[in-house]
């Protein structure tokens, strides 16, 4: 593992108008090029968080995959985010990896956000995937799973062998709910012996919804790496290697750890 940097893209959203968000957040990749492993989106942010899915989905490698495809190979990085994907007849709130070289990964969000209806457009995902960059295990969540600390719950092996090194949520999160995304972004990072990054995004959206950003990401025990409020800002972090290998050897509570797998 080399130390991983990583760009939290926090930014408003036109709402429903993918050729403004596309235009913009391209703007926002461009000096990034070079410069970082990993470019992180917020949630649906080609549309913002709405629900029609008939009006705005896309298939597979069509409009936004495209578009990330370029993006990755032209700033050298993992591009990430989600957006909505039609697959077969259903809908799902989908989070793309794609990588410089053109390779595309997935992951399904997997608790839909029942009080916006989110479960009745959308079906959700079944699998809990790690990707990987410069040697770094990527948990990838979206929004409403940073709720459920089961399903993002770092096992680890006899040897402190862990599932994954990174805990990445981007989302769509309200500022009415702002505290509990700073609160359960630092307990992911404490209780799975991991760093945690959160990227929210900012303004109000086409149902009047508020959003506070307060996109950051925080160290293995809690500490604040990086942090921002209600801005439009692109936060650079490095991440380091040693000191979370050091951490987890130095304080191996893992080896207590509860050993369970949801099935």
């Amino acid at each position: 593992m080399e130390n991983l940097k990583v760009a939290l893209i926090q930014t408003d959203l036109y709402w429903q108008d993918r050729e403004a968000n596309l235009a913009m957040l391209e703007e926002k990749i461009w000096p990034l090029k070079g410069k970082v492993d990993l470019i992180v989106l917020p949630e649906m942010f080609p549309t913002g968080f709405s629900m029609e899915t008939e009006k705005l989905a896309e298939p597979m490698n069509f409009t936004t995959t495209k578009w990330m495809k370029q993006m990755a190979a032209q700033s050298k990085a993992v591009v990430t985010g989600s957006l909505i994907i039609k697959d077969g007849e259903r809908y799902f709130n989908r989070l793309l990896w794609v990588t410089p070289e053109g390779e595309i990964e997935h992951y399904d969000k997997r608790h839909l956000f029942r009080m916006a209806k989110e479960d009745d457009y959308f079906s959700a995902g079944r699998d809990n995937v790690a990707f990987e960059v410069k040697g770094w295990n990527i948990l990838p969540q979206v929004c409403y799973d940073l709720r459920f600390p089961v399903w993002s719950r770092n096992n680890s092996d006899d040897e402190g062998n862990t599932d994954y090194d990174v805990a990445l949520y981007i989302a769509s999160w309200p500022e009415a709910r702002e505290s509990a995304w700073d609160i359960l972004l630092k307990a992911r990072a404490i209780e799975n012996l991991c760093y945690s990054i959160g990227v929210n995004r900012v303004g109000v959206d086409g149902n009047g919804i508020s959003y506070s950003g307060h996109s950051a990401a925080y160290d293995f025990k809690g500490g604040t790496l990086a942090f921002s409020e209600k801005s439009e800002e692109e936060l650079i972090i490095e991440l380091d290697a040693e000191k979370l290998l050091e951490y987890r050897q130095k304080f191996p509570a893992w080896k207590d750890a509860d050993h369970f797998y949801i099935i």
